[in-house]
């Protein structure tokens, strides 16, 4: 008990853009938690950790700690962070993004997230530019990305152009913004990127929903079909509903704080 207490009471100091920031765990899990959820020392002390390695000042919202329930704790890192990380690099020298749409029979390339009614939205575009290197371009599929929330539902065109965005900036500062993911843009070829202090940080909140089952595999694709061979059928269907109407609540609620409607 005494060692819980030391270690939620001890401070940690570094400073973010030359401005000093001092964290504890009880700071962080009085102020600086969003959910329903009750988070662990252990889920804590990884917030903090990650705070300090990244830079990251959760006072100007930079990084969020994020709980719902007995699902593990999720670490949000905002667009503006990424922006951040990026003007301070000195080959930064702009990004430029937009929409890709279906028009008649061809692609087109949009600048911007302004489409005609006819325009059938695809995806989203980025493309960074660094005097050191080649510019880095990214394409991203809408369908890959878009979960269905409310945010997605009312503005897809800014979502999906915000998206590119953010993976655009990573891949061309991999050193770093390599592993960091905001709530938008999850990696759809890795769930499992993100570790703090050896631990798995889940990197997208779209990855709560299946975690309701198997929180505790890697792998959600694998093991769901083991479990519905070894229980009843009748056991299954009220999980997954379950499941549903958690992935209503915390996905629109995360809306709320996570995405600014104004655009960048």
């Amino acid at each position: 008990m005494a060692k819980e207490n030391t270690v939620m009471t001890t401070n940690i100091e570094y400073e973010v853009n030359g401005e000093a920031v001092k964290l504890n765990g009880n700071t962080v899990r009085e102020y600086l938690v969003s959910g329903n959820g009750a988070v662990s020392d252990q889920e804590v002390v990884m917030f903090m950790q990650l705070c300090r390695f990244q830079k990251l000042n959760p006072f100007l919202h930079e990084a969020y700690l994020v709980k719902f329930g007995n699902n593990p704790a999720q670490i949000i890192v905002s667009k503006e962070a990424f922006m951040k990380r990026a003007n301070s690099n000195p080959h930064f020298k702009g990004v430029k993004a937009g929409i890709m749409v279906a028009r008649d029979d061809k692609i087109e390339q949009l600048d911007g997230a302004v489409k005609l009614p006819k325009d059938v939205l695809i995806g989203g575009w980025a493309t960074v530019q660094r005097d050191d290197r080649e510019e880095t371009h990214v394409e991203l599929a809408l369908d890959e990305f878009s979960k269905g929330q409310s945010t997605w539902k009312s503005m897809p065109n800014n979502m999906i152009r915000k998206t590119a965005m953010v993976n655009a900036l990573r891949e061309a500062f991999p050193e770093s913004l390599g592993d960091m993911y905001t709530e938008d843009d999850k990696n759809p070829a890795d769930n499992t990127r993100v570790e703090v202090s050896g631990k798995e940080a889940p990197h997208d909140i779209a990855d709560l929903i299946p975690d309701n089952k198997t929180e505790k595999e890697p792998i959600v694709e694998v093991d769901k079909p083991v479990e519905a061979e070894s229980k009843p059928a009748e056991q299954d269907a009220p999980v997954e509903e379950k499941g549903e109407e958690n992935a209503r609540f915390t996905e629109e609620d995360i809306d709320i704080f996570a995405n600014p409607v104004n655009g960048r």
